[in-house]
C-alpha cells in the first residue's frame, strides 16, 4: 500500500515538472508570460524653440514734469495718482511778475512803433527835397538810416513781447504727455526755479507698456548660427508673460528690437518687448518671464515624459521594440521639454517604436508583448489564441 503512495506520489511530481518546463518553454518564447508594454512610433513634426527670458517692465513713456520759471507755487491742480492728459494744467505759480513784463514789453513795443513811424515820414518828407538839392544829400541819408533803426527796434521789442508771453504761459505748468501721474515732490508755496534738479512729478504712460529681456549672448549666437545653417527656422516675434505670481499675462506682445551691444558686465544683449496694457495690471519695474518661440525646429521629435529615463551620469535613455520582440536600450538626446513631452534632438529614427507603457521593470534584451500605447488593456481575461501564447484546449 506505501508503495502504491510513492508511485502516485512521483507520477505527480513529474506531471508538475512537465508543465513547469512547458510553461518555461513558452516564457522563451514570448508567450504568455512576456510582459505587455505599450509603445508609441516616432515620427518628426515641427517643434517651436521657446525662450523664456527674465525681464522688468518699463513706462512706454515717462516725463519729468519741471518748472521753465522761478516762482512760488499758488496751487496744485491734478489728483495724485491720477490720469492726466498732454497739455493739461498741474501747477499754477505766481505769475504777477510774467504779467507786468508782459505790459511792460507791450508798452515799449508801442513806443517803439511810434518813433519807427516818425522816423519814415521824416525819410518820406526829406526825399523831394534832396532830389531838388534844397537839402543836404547826407540829411536824407540819415533819416533813412534813422527810419531802418527804428524799425528794427519794432522787431526787437516785438520779440520781448512774445518772450514775456511765454513766460507768463510757463506759469501755469501743463502735462508734458498723457499717462498716470506721480505723487507731488512741491507743495503750494514752495520756491521752484528752472534750474532745480528735482522734478515737480513723474508722468508715465503705461498703455501700451515694455518688456525689457535679458539674453545671453552666447545663446542668441548659437540661436542666430542654427537659423543660418538651415537647422531650425525663425520663429514669430509674439511674445507671452508670466508674472511673478506664476499667473499669465492675459494679452500677447510683439518683440519690437534687440540691442546692437552687448552688456561687458553681464554678458547678455536686451530684447524689448510691447504689450498692451488696458487695465493697468502691468506697473513699470516689475519682474516678469517673458516665453517666445525665437525659432521653429521642423524635424524634431516628441516623446512622453514617463518614456524617458535618466543614467546615474543624467544621460537619457529609451527603450526600444527591438528585434524578435526584445527590449532595446537606447542612448538619446533629450535637453528640454514641450508639455508634457520630451523633445528628442539625436538617437531616434522615424518609424522606431519607443516603448511608453510599462517601462519600470524593463531590461536590455528581454522579451516583451508590445501593442500601440492608445490600446485598451483587458483586466483578467487571457488571450485564447497564438497571440497571446496560450495552448488551446486547456
Amino acid at each position: 500500500m506505501l508503495d502504491k503512495r510513492v508511485l502516485l506520489l512521483a507520477g505527480a511530481l513529474s506531471a508538475i515538472t512537465l508543465s513547469l518546463g512547458g510553461c518555461a518553454a513558452e516564457d522563451e518564447k514570448g508567450g504568455r508570460g512576456a510582459p505587455e508594454v505599450g509603445y508609441v512610433e516616432v515620427r518628426q513634426q515641427p517643434v517651436p524653440v521657446t525662450s523664456e527670458l527674465g525681464g522688468r517692465t518699463v513706462a512706454f513713456e515717462t516725463s519729468e514734469v519741471r518748472p521753465q520759471v522761478n516762482g512760488l507755487i499758488r496751487r496744485r491742480l491734478f489728483t495724485e495718482g491720477g490720469l492726466v492728459r498732454a497739455g493739461q494744467p498741474l501747477y499754477q505759480i505766481d505769475a504777477s511778475l510774467y504779467q507786468a513784463g508782459v505790459e511792460q514789453a507791450a508798452a515799449n513795443l508801442a513806443s517803439a512803433r511810434a518813433s519807427a513811424q516818425a522816423a519814415e515820414e521824416r525819410a518820406r518828407r526829406l526825399e523831394p527835397l534832396a532830389r531838388m538839392q534844397a537839402v543836404a544829400e547826407q540829411d536824407y541819408t540819415d533819416a533813412l538810416a534813422q527810419a531802418r533803426m527804428a524799425r528794427a527796434a519794432v522787431a526787437q521789442n516785438s520779440a520781448a513781447l512774445d518772450t514775456a508771453r511765454i513766460n507768463l504761459r510757463y506759469a501755469t505748468i501743463t502735462a508734458p504727455i498723457s499717462g498716470r501721474i506721480g505723487r507731488s515732490l512741491a507743495t503750494p508755496g514752495a520756491l521752484v526755479s528752472a534750474s532745480q534738479a528735482t522734478p515737480l512729478a513723474t508722468i508715465q504712460q503705461l498703455d501700451p507698456i515694455y518688456v525689457d529681456m535679458q539674453q545671453s549672448s552666447a545663446d542668441l549666437t548659437r540661436l542666430r548660427q542654427a537659423i543660418e545653417s538651415g537647422g531650425v527656422d525663425a520663429g514669430g516675434a509674439s511674445v507671452r508673460l508670466r508674472l511673478e505670481d506664476g499667473s499669465t499675462y492675459g494679452p500677447v506682445g510683439t518683440v519690437q528690437f534687440s540691442e546692437v551691444t552687448v552688456n561687458e558686465a553681464t554678458g547678455t544683449v536686451t530684447l524689448r518687448a510691447r504689450f498692451p496694457n488696458p487695465r493697468g495690471v502691468l506697473l513699470p519695474g516689475m519682474f516678469v518671464t517673458a516665453l517666445f518661440d525665437q525659432a521653429i525646429n521642423p524635424s524634431a521629435i516628441l516623446l512622453p515624459q514617463a518614456a524617458v529615463q535618466r543614467d546615474f551620469d543624467g544621460s537619457a535613455f529609451v527603450y526600444l521594440v527591438g528585434k524578435d520582440n526584445k527590449a532595446a536600450r537606447r542612448k538619446i538626446v533629450a535637453d528640454r521639454t514641450v508639455g508634457a513631452n520630451w523633445v528628442v534632438t539625436d538617437g531616434l529614427k522615424p518609424g522606431e517604436r519607443v516603448i511608453t507603457q510599462g517601462v519600470g521593470n524593463l531590461r536590455q534584451g528581454a522579451p516583451i508583448r508590445p501593442v500601440p500605447a492608445s490600446s485598451p488593456q483587458r483586466v483578467g481575461a487571457r488571450p485564447k489564441d497564438g497571440g497571446g501564447g496560450e495552448a488551446k484546449g486547456k
